[in-house]
């Protein structure tokens, strides 16, 4: 396939509004896409135009699975009139190639679906199974992702590359991501008899003091560093005279390999049951949202293999490195913590969700040869 080719498709790609939904648009371009070279995918639909798509090759002979994934979905435009390059228009200009999710992660899927096509074209089937999984809803709540791992999508994959922007560079860990709600219940008075009542917000206040300093005994991870934690939101109160009844606050916290996510729950827990055991304050815990770090031996063969094929492809330094943002590895890895994982893909981590997002050719097209000789390596 000639470059202009691989490049409409991204464009192609791009082109479809797949703000935080309508994967299924996605999906179906790829699986035709994919099926005008001799390959089946299969779509997924879920409901309200979600959709997970998967297409394997190989010829078997290896037992092993290698699993290439990326998602369909895209962050919102929420101001469209200050892009200087129309969102969806996926317009070129020099190197660059421009739209929303030019950088996270169309760029990186359609690599990934490139992959197999040219695999399949220049009778390259690797002797194993290549797996490619694309997935719905990666940018809120992975719904996707958890519908194929609840499906056993990944029960069998003994290696991941994860197709997220990294510039060519290997991640070869990030942290987790949690986002969770600490509900107060008080007792509303009038604010002329404060004393008679119990101040909502008054029981955040408690659990925030307390927050400023929860993890500060956590020892820092070999890989991922320092756990990051901040109260984000906060809102209580209805009227000014008088003592509210309810009040929330919402926090995220980053957990890392060396303190995961259940390890941070018992944390906020005991912190919950300590304010409600020794003040008048009622509160409650809810987890909105819990994505698990991942983190794999940087000296590992997988890792060391990745880079070697980067290297040898990229026109430019490449360097391991780690993010503290999660992927949907943190879902495939759910019952399978030591799969070995690594983020690759195009330009740039920086520019995703960003105005102008943007990728580069030139590393688009040096991803789909890094993956092919990732492919070819780990089944040599």
């Amino acid at each position: 396939m000639e470059d202009s080719e691989k490049v409409k498709i991204l464009q192609d790609l791009i082109k479809i509004h797949s703000v935080n939904g309508n994967e299924v648009a996605v999906a179906r371009y790829l699986q035709k896409l994919l099926a005008a070279h001799g390959i089946e995918a299969t779509v997924d639909e879920f409901g309200d135009h979600r959709a997970n798509l998967t297409a394997q090759i190989g010829q078997g002979n290896d037992p092993r699975v290698l699993a290439l994934t990326g998602h369909q979905d895209t962050v919102a435009v929420s101001d469209p009139e200050s892009w200087q390059h129309d969102p969806f228009g996926a317009e070129i200009d020099g190197d660059r190639l421009y739209g929303r999710g030019a950088a996270d992660m169309k760029s990186g899927l359609a690599a990934q679906a490139l992959t197999l096509i040219e695999l399949k074209e220049e009778g390259q089937l690797p002797a194993g199974t290549l797996r490619f999984i694309a997935t719905a809803g990666e940018e809120y709540g992975t719904p996707g992702a958890n519908r194929l791992e609840q499906a056993g999508a990944a029960k069998d994959i003994d290696a991941l590359v994860v197709g997220e922007p990294t510039s060519g560079n290997i991640i070869f860990a990030h942290s987790g991501s949690m986002n969770y709600q600490v509900t107060s219940l008080g007792k509303s008075v009038h604010s002329s008899r404060p004393a008679d009542g119990i101040n909502a917000i008054s029981g955040l206040v408690a659990f925030i003091q307390a927050e400023s300093q929860l993890f500060d005994d956590v020892q820092d991870d070999p890989y991922l560093g320092k756990l990051q934690h901040s109260v984000t939101v906060i809102k209580g109160g209805d009227q000014v005279n008088t003592i509210p009844d309810r009040a929330i606050l919402q926090g995220n916290i980053r957990p890392t390999a060396l303190f995961d996510n259940d390890k941070v729950i018992a944390r906020l827990k005991q912190t919950i049951d300590h304010i409600n055991q020794t003040t008048p304050y009622h509160l409650e815990l809810t987890i909105l949202m819990s994505f698990r770090p991942v983190a794999t031996d940087p000296q590992s063969k997988f890792v060391q293999g990745v880079l070697n094929a980067a290297q040898a492809n990229f026109a430019k330094e490449i360097k391991l490195d780690i993010i503290n943002g999660a992927t949907d590895a943190s879902v495939f890895t759910l019952h399978r913590p030591d799969l070995p994982v690594v983020v690759l893909g195009c330009d740039k981590w920086e520019r995703a969700h960003q105005k102008d997002e943007y990728t580069t050719i030139s590393s688009f097209l040096s991803t789909i040869k890094t993956y092919k000789q990732i492919i070819h390596d780990f089944f040599d």
